[in-house]
């Protein structure tokens, strides 16, 4: 059996700035991902990142977070996120990070709703993908090791400590185990339980909640405002700072949130000449998926869920908590969009989650890595165990007896469009309904089954939702 002193879960940012940090103070981490190398830079760009770099301090970005937020945000937590804005900006650029500058050399900074100040800063619409790839080649640099197409099926807990993880191979179609000292929870979000799960399947959450953690911050589900009708193509909102313009359909300029009775459009006709280069994979994929030409017709909009807050809680250490935050699980860690910190409360400023991705991966992976060297590995005899329950587990997904797995996502991902505060018992009751239906596989293959990827994927959602649907 392996044995890796770290293990992180994931690919974006999160998950390589944790690599990162837990290399840097000393252990030998592996990073282990569902999809392949590189796939973390497909994420959505919703927007640049946050960072209060043209103030004397980070009080006012403190105080539009907390404002956005509401009373359940955690004031501290603000307050240390923000704060660390200036040294996350300057350590990505010390390794190359290409930001979209303005006269004189700063950074050009975009407005956004909520914000008093311009603060996003980014690569156009090009920031995750760069900063994916800069913290890909660190990870590269300190001979991190990265394993793809491998779908972590559970944790091993041991009275409340990990003690590794099961894992299925989608090349191999083989289960095996891995033993760990420490396990970083880094994955995407869940926002494909309202779409398509390719676009957020969730997996660190629900890793976590069949692990006994309850799950926090579920109820805030924020839409992005930017989102192509029709389509699950989301634009990043820093374009309307370079020129473009959120406008009804009758050609007023409104604020992205603002209320309105009509459909709300793109109108990027007067974008900025500059801007144009960079936005040119926005504009070259509205063209691509709707035939319209940006430069000459106005992008018809909807509201979407293109990202998610809540998942596991955390300290500032990145420690996975419970009771209330006094007590954590031994060598269990979260962070990016597999946490939930208090920072966002019942709101969300834009910018800020791309924040909270670097600066909880960094503080997860040095504490993890720290930690680490101070412990023995233990807990083989549970991993075997769980190994034998995952197989039996698996091999009923290919009962020819049961639903095909692709009509019980459909169903599972109504359920989450329908649900709202008020129908929370009928949520729970659907729920409980799908989830005592067999999940049946066409494919009976075990070697690169995309279909059995998707029914472990589907059955990890079931967690998820009924998290949301029990806090609101």
């Amino acid at each position: 059996m392996e044995s890796w002193d770290v293990v992180i879960i994931g690919s974006g940012p999160a998950a390589l700035r944790a690599a990162i940090a837990s290399s840097d103070a000393g252990t030998k981490p592996i990073v282990i991902d569902g999809g392949s190398v590189g796939s973390g830079t497909g994420a959505a760009p919703v927007s640049g990142i946050a960072i209060s770099f043209d103030e004397v301090d980070s009080t006012a970005h403190r105080d539009d977070t907390i404002l956005a937020g509401g009373e359940s945000s955690d004031k501290s937590v603000v307050a240390r996120v923000c704060g660390e804005g200036i040294n996350v900006l300057a350590q990505l650029e010390n390794w190359g990070l290409v930001l979209q500058r303005r006269d004189g050399g700063l950074p050009f900074a975009s407005t956004s709703h909520g914000h008093t100040r311009p603060r996003l800063v980014g690569c156009g619409d090009s920031t995750t993908r760069e900063v994916t790839r800069i913290l890909e080649e660190q990870t590269m640099k300190r001979g991190i090791v990265r394993r793809t197409d491998l779908q972590v099926t559970s944790l091993v807990m041991d009275n409340k400590q990990v003690r590794g993880i099961t894992v299925l191979n989608l090349q191999s179609g083989e289960l095996f185990g891995i033993q760990a000292k420490a396990v970083i929870l880094a994955t995407d979000g869940y926002q494909g339980l309202w779409n398509n799960f390719a676009e957020g399947s969730g997996t660190g959450a629900a890793l976590a909640a069949s692990a006994g953690v309850k799950l926090e911050g579920m109820s805030n589900i924020p839409k992005h405002k930017l989102t192509v009708r029709d389509t699950n193509l989301h634009l990043p909102l820093d374009i309307l700072s370079s020129g473009g313009r959120y406008r009804t359909e009758s050609g007023e300029d409104i604020l992205p949130g603002e209320k309105s009775d009509e459909e709300c459009v793109l109108d990027l006709r007067s974008l900025d000449s500059d801007a144009k280069i960079w936005y040119s994979q926005t504009i070259r994929r509205i063209e691509e998926r709707t035939g319209l030409n940006p430069m000459l017709d106005v992008i018809p909009l909807m509201e979407s869920v293109a990202f998610t807050l809540g998942g596991a809680p955390i300290d500032d250490n990145g420690r996975v908590t419970f009771k209330s935050e006094t007590m954590w699980f031994t060598g269990l860690y979260a962070a990016g969009r597999s946490a939930n910190t208090g920072m966002h409360g019942e709101g969300y400023l834009s910018g800020n989650l791309q924040l909270e991705d670097l600066v909880t991966g960094e503080s997860a992976g040095l504490h993890a890595g720290n930690w680490s060297k101070t412990i023995q590995f233990g807990g083989s005899d549970k991993i075997t165990k769980e190994l034998v329950k995952m197989d039996k587990k698996i091999s009923k997904y290919y009962s020819p007896n049961g639903m095909p797995v692709g009509e019980i996502s459909n169903k599972l991902s109504t359920v989450a469009r329908s649900h709202n505060s008020n129908n929370s018992t009928s949520t729970l009751s659907s729920i409980k309904e799908l989830k005592t239906t067999q999940i049946s596989l066409n494919d009976n293959s075990k070697v690169m089954n995309t279909e059995l990827l998707h029914a472990i994927q589907t059955n990890a959602m079931f967690s998820i939702l009924e998290s949301i649907a029990k806090t609101g």
